[in-house]
């Protein structure tokens, strides 16, 4: 039985991850403070990942998969940990600069992104400080993550808006493409590295195409069982006021992953299991005031 660390394993991404190995019949260990109800089937190590003392010394990993924000994170895990085989860090697609080439690839250069800030160059070096110590790390760049446990108010806020039949404000034209991945195609393409350990250490992750803010709207009513009215949005008004994401498009590169794991998760099957999740859990999000700016501000249908 493989064992594995698993970093938070109390919120979206880390939870989804430490369940998906309890699944699979791994020996789940999540280490985080108890301040938040853990998932059954792991094993909790109680601690701060800043004060860590002894308590990983005498434990020893098959893989230790982190999510960790910067480099002090990152050295200070693996300055507390004993024998551990592999390293998977979940990084950002944050790391790469708005004004880089687009679609960017794994070897576009590094820089602060100005929609993400802080987070994109905490995210870059805690990247560096990894591969200076962990080189044998893999490290893995996804674009916007959802499904199943997602905290942040994204499909969450359109699901809203159609179980309250309401008209949804669409930045534009709505001709704006995102890019998702599945945060369970993010942990089978985990296993996929695993198993065939290529030479490349660092990927890009996402689904093979983009899509428009309009056709994603749209789906997220489908599931919903509902139809979408829309009002466009022309006015000079900052788009994250109403909406849940940043007037921001890139596309990442995803070549090298789909050469080792072909499949995806198809968008509409992804966004009807995170709405069935989310009917029982809609608790469990971090909601933003997007309704009472539309109706402070917006004109209503």
């Amino acid at each position: 039985m493989k064992k594995v660390l698993v970093t938070g394993g109390t919120i979206f991404v880390s939870r989804y991850i430490a369940e998906y190995y309890v699944a699979k019949g791994y020996e789940v260990y999540v280490l985080n403070r108890n301040s938040r109800e853990q998932s059954k089937g792991v094993k909790l190590i109680q601690a701060d990942r800043h004060n860590l003392g002894e308590v990983l010394r005498s434990f020893c990993f098959d893989v230790v998969i982190d999510t960790a924000y910067n480099s002090d994170d990152i050295n200070k895990l693996l300055d507390a940990l004993g024998n551990y085989k592999d390293y998977i860090l979940v990084s950002s697609s944050a790391v790469y600069p708005e004004y880089a080439t687009q679609p960017f690839n794994e070897s576009t250069v590094l820089g602060e992104n100005k929609y993400w800030g802080k987070y994109g160059t905490d995210k870059i070096d805690a990247e560096k400080a990894l591969l200076r110590r962990s080189p044998n790390a893999y490290i893995l760049r996804p674009p916007y993550l959802y499904g199943q446990m997602n905290n942040v108010y994204r499909e969450a806020f359109v699901f809203d808006c159609a179980l309250q039949d309401k008209c949804f404000y669409l930045p534009k034209d709505g001709e704006m493409k995102l890019q998702f991945f599945h945060v369970e195609d993010l942990c089978r393409f985990i296993d996929v590295l695993l198993d065939k350990r290529p030479q490349q250490h660092i990927y890009n992750v996402g689904n093979s195409e983009g899509i428009s803010i309009r056709k994603w709207v749209e789906m997220c009513y489908q599931v919903a069982g509902k139809e979408v009215r829309f009002k466009n949005v022309y006015d000079d008004i900052e788009q994250r006021k109403y909406f849940c994401f940043y007037d921001y498009e890139y596309y990442l590169d995803v070549s090298k992953q789909h050469e080792l794991m072909a499949d995806e998760k198809s968008l509409l099957e992804g966004l009807r299991e995170a709405f069935v999740w989310y009917k029982d859990n809609s608790d469990k999000v971090n909601k933003k005031p997007y309704f009472e700016f539309i109706d402070d501000t917006l004109l209503s249908c």
